[in-house]
């Protein structure tokens, strides 16, 4: 049927009201795991550095003649670690027309842009300290878990970063990823001293990993009508483990991390910095420089090169 005729319709209209919600929904992802893992430093220097400490090997044959003069121990000297910090900034600017309108959505246009380049800055730090394999200068890089992690690997070729010669990763051959794999790296951290809780993998990997069976057997309850296909929690020989997935680390990578042998460090702690004017609009720069101090990198390992 169609509408008599002179009949007013919307489309003739002028004047009605747009019917605009005033929410702004969001999909991109902001959780950031391992920023959230590591616990908070302080960096003086934009070289930051600390120390650590290995033990004498245990001896077994430690048997001592009666009244034998005392002979001093040999000393193992602490080693020296150093990365550096990583300046990361996004920049805002608002026109004063646009600051002076009334956007649905938000009160201050100014003020959202600002907490939308935070939530991005999270996300590049967080990418950043999962991928980054090598310190550098020209300008300041930060050495991120690729360049650290390398003691405890099960990896597929390729070649190893190494922290001490600040050299980066060659990617080896992709392979599946196994529970034979993971624990041949949790073998490896606690022989080395490690006590890893938490293994990080990407989304993908997840998936994988709650196929693994370990020595149990699975169980539905039929009776709220709910498949549990998830491991969140992984038990072996040598510990419970959190299995994390993160969005922003490499997708053919899997890391086996122990949270307080990991430290975010800060030499300005985000902030924000008022631009000069130079026209008509507002600007504004954030601002964080840190890096990561990986306290013990033995403590830590992981699975490369996998699908």
């Amino acid at each position: 049927m169609t509408a008599p005729s002179n009949t007013y319709v919307t489309t003739s209209a002028i004047g009605n009201k747009e019917d605009l919600s005033d929410i702004i929904y969001r999909i991109s992802p902001t959780t950031t795991p391992l920023m959230n893992m590591a616990a908070k430093a302080k960096a003086s220097n934009t070289l930051h550095e600390w120390q650590t400490q290995d033990l004498a090997s245990a001896v077994t044959t430690n048997a001592q003649a009666e009244g034998d003069n005392a002979t001093a121990k040999s000393v193992t000297p602490t080693v020296r670690l150093s990365n550096r910090t990583q300046i990361a900034s996004k920049t805002v600017i608002v026109s004063g027309t646009q600051q002076a309108m009334n956007p649905a959505g938000r009160k201050d246009e100014l003020a959202y842009q600002l907490s939308m380049a935070s939530l991005e800055l999270k996300r590049d730090m967080e990418s950043a300290l999962c991928q980054l394999d090598v310190a550098a200068t020209a300008p300041r890089q930060a050495r991120g878990l690729i360049g650290w992690v390398v003691d405890n690997v099960d990896n597929n070729a390729g070649t190893l970063a190494s922290y001490t010669g600040n050299t980066g990763r060659t990617v080896g051959t992709p392979r599946a990823f196994t529970e034979a794999q993971l624990k041949n790296v949790l073998q490896k951290c606690y022989s080395a001293g490690g006590e890893p809780d938490t293994i990080m993998v990407g989304p993908a990997q997840k998936q994988t990993f709650s196929t693994f069976s370990g020595n149990a057997t699975r169980f539905d309850k039929s009776e709220d009508a709910k498949l549990y296909a998830a491991i969140d929690v992984y038990v072996s020989d040598f510990g419970s483990l959190k299995v994390v997935p993160n969005r922003f680390q490499a997708a053919r990578d899997v890391f086996v991390l122990q949270a307080d042998k990991l430290a975010l460090a800060y030499l300005r702690p985000f902030s924000t910095i008022e631009l000069a004017t130079t026209g008509d609009a507002v600007q504004r720069e954030l601002v964080v420089e840190y890096t990561l101090e990986c306290r013990a990198p033995k403590a830590h390992g992981a699975i490369y090169d996998v699908l």
